[in-house]
């Protein structure tokens, strides 16, 4: 067994034991084919969430600092994280976020950019990655708060369509307020109540 699926094997018993998430919609993955997984952002907790309920590896952006700890850099690249430089998303993470999906990849993003702009605009990267590569994205709401053996609500959506965006015209900011206003209505549409 890899290291990776042993890591995920302990990822996903930790998780369940402790904030029992019910897991709502995960049949939207598509099984194969470059995907993005684009989710609220409400605690450091986030990316593991997102990604144990699913068979398919999740790669994620991860501060180019945590890269420079020994061990930790081992671990998190292992577990498909990818160094970002702060301050913004390099040309270098682009080109590779593109490759990872054309090659067939799932990438998990959270457009608000922040755990403090939570429910706020969301940056254009999730939208130009779809754009520019074609994968499918997939709505994510992470409901309820981090607290131990409190119930978790995780909701994946159906796949957003971008068609309209995709002739060319480069609005990236009317794709990511589609993305963005799709996350916030996954709650409601699914009649999880939001704490």
């Amino acid at each position: 067994m890899s290291f990776y699926r042993v890591a995920r094997v302990l990822v996903t018993a930790f998780y369940r034991l402790l904030f029992r998430p019910e897991v709502i919609g995960a049949h939207h993955v598509p099984k194969q084919g470059g995907v993005i997984l684009c989710s609220n952002h409400i605690s450091n907790w986030d990316p593991p969430m997102i990604g144990f309920p699913l068979s398919r590896r999740v790669h994620f952006m991860a501060k180019a600092e945590l890269f420079r700890i020994p061990g930790l850099n081992v671990l998190i690249r292992t577990l498909g994280a990818f160094p970002v430089k702060r301050g913004g998303v390099s040309k270098e993470s682009i080109k590779y976020s593109i490759e990872l999906l054309k090659q067939g990849n799932v990438i998990g993003i959270f457009p608000e950019g922040s755990r403090r702009n939570a429910g706020g605009m969301g940056k254009k990267g999730a939208a130009l990655l779809a754009l520019k590569s074609g994968a499918t994205v997939i709505p994510v709401s992470i409901v309820g708060e981090y607290k131990p053996f409190r119930r978790m609500t995780l909701i994946y959506g159906e796949p957003v369509d971008l068609s309209e965006f995709d002739s060319g015209n480069g609005d990236l900011e009317g794709a990511t307020e589609k993305i963005m206003e799709t996350i916030r209505q996954l709650p409601n549409r699914y009649g999880v109540k939001q704490t």
